[in-house]
């Protein structure tokens, strides 16, 4: 029998097998869900012991890879997995350094160590996103300090709806802020937060992020829910997000 018979006799065992391993096998954790971010970041991060077809394959399972963020996400991705491999050996030792002392983000109840690559991936990609330059040796983790964000507040003055964040003082340069689409008062959990870009200075310990909310959304109506998240980015290092909602007023 052919090689390609082989395979096919293969694949048609293994699906006469599928029902009963469904059946009869331990029910699956269900995963958390993965920003697209973090999809593309681990994508490139095991781009070594990955074929370029199931690399292809991965991106077409992706349900919409054409979003201008997501395109934005790739070219940064792009940019710095390309660069990594220009690094010089005690460039790439440094990034594993660095990288041993701190873990991924959790799922499914574990964690572990990032590779350097993935640091290296993490700290270039949040420079670009707030339009710093990419560093070739790992910053320094800070120490973050309290956001002096408080939270969110929108106002209707005769149909304009204003939305602002309330603060007790200035954030740091480069603070981001992200945003989902406006939902439904019952939604507890926001529906998917995208980058909206950084925060300006308070004016009267607030910060009107009416433009940059309703330059990727339009104007939320009346009675639904907008949420949104601020978090620190000092030299590529994020802190965690604070997130805010607020409901849309009925017109004053």
């Amino acid at each position: 029998m052919s090689s390609e018979g082989w395979a096919a006799f293969a694949g048609a065992v293994g699906w006469a097998f599928l029902p009963a391993k469904k059946l009869l096998g331990p029910k699956a954790a269900k995963s958390e869900p993965m920003s697209r971010a973090d999809f593309y970041a681990e994508m490139l991060a095991n781009r070594d012991r990955m074929h370029a077809d199931h690399l292809a394959l991965l991106e077409k399972l992706d349900t919409n890879p054409r979003t201008d963020a997501q395109l934005r996400v790739l070219n940064f991705l792009g940019s710095v997995a390309a660069k990594w491999s220009m690094l010089s050996q005690a460039q790439r030792g440094a990034w594993t350094a660095e990288a041993k002392q701190h873990q991924s983000k959790a799922r499914l109840g574990q964690s572990g160590p990032l590779t350097g690559f993935q640091l290296y991936a993490k700290i270039n990609c949040s420079l670009l996103i707030v339009g710093g330059t990419e560093v070739l040796a790992p910053p320094a983790a800070p120490n973050f300090g309290v956001l002096p964000v408080s939270g969110l507040a929108i106002t209707n003055a005769a149909g304009v709806i204003t939305l602002k964040l309330t603060t007790t003082d200035a954030p740091a340069d480069g603070t981001m802020l992200r945003g989902a689409a406006p939902c439904r008062q019952g939604r507890t959990v926001a529906p998917g937060v995208v980058f909206l870009g950084t925060l300006d200075s308070p004016v009267n310990d607030a910060i009107d992020i009416s433009t940059a909310y309703k330059g990727k959304y339009g104007s939320p109506k009346v009675g639904s829910k907008v949420f949104v998240q601020v978090n620190q980015n000092i030299n590529g290092w994020e802190d965690v997000p604070r997130q805010s909602w607020a409901v849309v007023p009925a017109a004053a």
